[in-house]
């Protein structure tokens, strides 16, 4: 059992919970361990994964902090993180420590409006284009920002927005008063 652990934290970033669940589904399905005297050996997952823990091979704060950076430079907002590592069984205090701040939220939100072409990103509305289509348009991107946990506020102000010069100065804004980069 721990030569398999062992090989799921070589191959995949992981969390002791994560481990822990996919040690326990293994053992599961291989059934019990017998050893070399035909004895049932009780196999301690929780044991072996705090080991594996304390020897930094598994590590939630790192895991945390990188998928942190991962969802964010996918263009994923603070709420999809946080859900995504409650999911990974990281605890809450370290969601709360790793959780992206104002400008890194800003930052995705802008990303995924550019990914996307919404708001001032987007091919632009034409002038006689039919006003429901419009509101159409804009729900359904409103909608979309949310399910990738982008705030109501940053996803109002995007596809206010008239120009793409207009929210990279908001996104610089929020760099500057927390004193990081702001290019995107």
């Amino acid at each position: 059992m721990r030569d398999l652990a062992l090989s799921y934290v070589a191959r995949f970033a992981s969390t002791g919970a994560r481990l822990e669940a996919y040690l326990a589904r293994k053992l599961k399905e291989r059934g019990t361990a017998i050893d070399a005297d035909g004895r049932e050996v009780r196999i301690d997952v929780p044991a072996l994964v705090a080991r594996l823990i304390a020897l930094g091979y598994v590590d939630d704060a790192a895991y945390a902090r990188m998928r942190t950076r991962d969802l964010g430079a996918r263009g994923y907002g603070a709420r999809r993180v946080d859900q995504a590592l409650w999911a990974a069984g990281v605890d809450e205090a370290i969601r709360t420590e790793t959780a992206p701040g104002e400008a890194a939220s800003r930052r995705a939100a802008a990303l995924m409006a550019r990914k996307r072409r919404l708001g001032p990103f987007g091919a632009g509305a034409e002038g006689d284009a039919d006003p429901l289509d419009i509101r159409k348009a804009r729900e359904k991107a409103v909608a979309a920002m949310l399910r990738a946990g982008h705030d109501y506020e940053h996803v109002r102000f995007i596809l206010d927005a008239a120009e793409p010069d207009d929210v990279e100065a908001w996104v610089e804004e929020a760099a500057d008063e927390e004193g990081c980069e702001g290019s995107w």
